[in-house]
């Protein structure tokens, strides 16, 4: 699908695809504005429920990489759940400048698309799958479908498999972490090849 300025952008992989991280963090590397003043990672969840550790693990792994220079909200540590996601989304529309939030969070859905990362513009509504009124939050969102939707939706998550949640997080923060290093690698490039530039024409 060719995406225009006027369209809302998705993408949509499987997180054992070949090649997911890279393509992924293509996707992720045109639409993150990585060179926002306020850009904030919001990693919806609880360590409470093995499939909506998604959001908490992301968080975590991306506190591993201790170079990613963004704000990371929601870890295993200290997850982004229901009982503080209001607060959290006051507090940063508080903020001098206007964050731009990338949300990231588990949901369900088909059988048959169990594993699947979405990425899409706008905010994602945490907490829909298992019918909580919680505020939308993100400019950008990411999903991962970690298990079967439509019938008792929270036992549902609290039985998931560690092992799909755990991979696709993982995935997750990967793909992340290359985009900003492309980013970061590509703005070092420019800058070089400007004052190459510079330099011939003195």
């Amino acid at each position: 699908m060719i995406i225009t300025s006027n369209q809302p952008f998705s993408h949509v992989l499987h997180y054992k695809e070949s090649g997911a991280i890279w393509r992924l963090s293509s996707f992720l590397l045109e639409h993150i504005p990585f060179h926002h003043e306020n850009l904030v990672f919001c990693c919806i969840g609880t360590d409470r429920s093995t499939g909506d550790a998604l959001g908490p693990l992301a968080g975590s792994f991306l506190n591993h990489y201790v170079s990613f220079p963004y704000e990371i909200i929601g870890t295993l540590e200290k997850p982004l759940h229901a009982l503080n996601l209001a607060d959290t989304v006051d507090t940063l529309a508080t903020h001098e400048t206007k964050p731009f939030i990338v949300a990231i969070d588990a949901c369900l859905g088909s059988q048959q698309r169990i594993g699947e990362i979405i990425v899409h513009e706008g905010p994602l509504l945490p907490g829909k799958a298992v019918k909580k009124e919680l505020p939308p939050v993100g400019d950008m969102s990411i999903k991962g479908i970690v298990n079967i939707g439509g019938f008792m939706e929270h036992a549902v998550l609290q039985n998931t498999r560690l092992h799909v949640t755990y991979e696709m997080s993982q995935q997750i923060s990967r793909a992340l972490f290359l985009a900003w290093s492309r980013y970061s690698l590509k703005k070092v490039h420019d800058h070089n090849r400007d004052g190459h530039n510079e330099h011939s024409r003195k």
